[in-house]
């Protein structure tokens, strides 16, 4: 097998001293006689004072140097310049991050970073084997991490080695007979009853109590219902149109194919909508029905609201006056809680229709569909078991605790109390 001609790719590498860096093929025979390629990464120089064309140069004589130009192939001997971290810096992220959402990107880069790279970075990757792979896991387990991290770096491990043996970085695939190890048990806690009474009585603004109804008892994910808009509510039900991440909206984008079906709200829920409405600055189809208000750049714009931030400032301090533990005050929970007490008032088939799993089959551009019926019922059902003997003081809520500005128009504050027989506007 002939070298085939080619140039290499230069490219810059480091934090404190940035590096020349380059990669080309080596063409050749193995051991055994099999034609093969393997990939040659190489340290060029130091950036300072050496333009790209040089170190392309100087790459090309490399290429002349180790490659040669002789018709007869090479017998290639094992490279170890491929290691693990520049595997999955160059090759196995860049192909797969086009598929991740915004949150798991961050989440699965850090773990990638932090797990694997810290304990295999390295390492030459043909020296990667299932031994160590499962020891490394094994010992994860025995040190107490949960669950769900060792099985994110179960699942990664073995991605990153079935990607390298496909693009032939690998003769064989060392992550193939890697098993899971048993790690503690996983804690799946749920609200009871009287803390969702509790918590939801001692709320007296509008919007945080239309917002913790939604999660409650509608069972959103959090980006769903920081994502949601005005042209979401139907009147029966919310139909997700985007999905909201550290602030930021992202249109037609949510988590499965499943996601885009509509949710039915039950009936004692919609008054806490409808008034939530009826004193929102901005009801307009594409705005957001919880939006906050953006700073720096955006200062002035209605921005998503960050579902941490809402329930450490806005809902926790008033669970913990209730003696509610903050590990129940996520939307996880929330929709956990729904999906466990839905059990006692309808089918399984009605809890993964409520919480979109993978049974309901629809379309991202259908705006009003009807709802199963005996989805609702069963939801309706719960909803009153949960709020027997409670109703929503919503004919006395107001904004309390927020300063809201509308991003155009004149000022407008809006001044409420629980004394006040309704609501007093003063422009400024």
């Amino acid at each position: 097998m002939a070298m085939k001609y080619q140039q290499g790719t230069v490219y810059l590498c480091g934090q404190k001293v940035k590096m020349w860096y380059g990669k080309f093929l080596i063409y050749g025979k193995d051991q055994d006689g099999k034609e093969v390629r393997r990939h040659r990464n190489v340290r060029i120089c130091t950036k300072a004072n050496t333009p790209k064309w040089k170190a392309e140069q100087l790459l090309r004589e490399i290429i002349l140097k180790e490659a040669g130009a002789a018709d007869s192939p090479r017998t290639l001997l094992a490279d170890d310049s491929v290691t693990f971290r520049w595997f999955v810096n160059e090759r196995y992220i860049p192909m797969r991050r086009g598929k991740w959402s915004p949150a798991y990107r961050k989440t699965n880069t850090y773990q990638l970073e932090h797990y694997l790279i810290s304990q295999f970075g390295d390492l030459p990757l043909r020296k990667l084997d299932a031994f160590g792979i499962q020891i490394w896991l094994n010992g994860l387990a025995d040190k107490g991490y949960s669950q769900a991290i060792v099985h994110q770096c179960f699942s990664n491990i073995r991605a990153i080695t079935h990607t390298a043996k496909k693009q032939k970085f690998l003769s064989e695939d060392p992550g193939e007979d890697v098993t899971m190890p048993q790690t503690k048990p996983v804690e799946r806690p749920v609200m009871m009853r009287e803390q969702i009474l509790a918590l939801i009585g001692a709320i007296e603004d509008a919007h945080d109590l239309c917002l913790l109804h939604v999660g409650i008892f509608c069972g959103l994910r959090a980006s769903e219902i920081m994502g949601l808009q005005w042209k979401s509510w139907t009147g029966e039900a919310l139909m997700p149109h985007g999905m909201a991440y550290d602030g930021k909206f992202y249109a037609g984008r949510l988590k499965t194919r499943q996601s885009k079906a509509p949710i039915p709200v039950p009936e004692q829920v919609r008054p806490v909508i409808e008034t939530w409405r009826s004193i929102c600055n901005d009801t307009s189809p594409e705005a957001l029905m919880f939006p906050t208000f953006g700073r720096g750049k955006r200062k002035g714009q209605a921005v998503p609201r960050w579902g941490k931030n809402f329930l450490k400032w806005r809902i926790i301090p008033i669970a913990k006056k209730l003696g509610i533990p903050d590990r129940l005050v996520t939307f996880q929970v929330m929709r956990r809680t729904l999906g466990t007490d839905m059990q006692e008032h309808g089918t399984l088939k009605d809890t993964q229709s409520m919480l979109r799993h993978a049974s309901i089959q629809t379309t991202g551009d259908v705006y009003v569909q009807a709802i199963d019926k005996r989805v609702l019922q069963a939801v309706n059902s719960r909803t009153d078991a949960v709020l027997e003997g409670w109703t929503a003081p919503v004919g006395t809520l107001g904004l309390k605790g927020r300063n809201l500005r509308s991003p155009r128009g004149p000022k407008v504050i809006r001044r409420s109390s629980a004394k006040l027989e309704g609501e007093e506007l003063v422009s400024a």
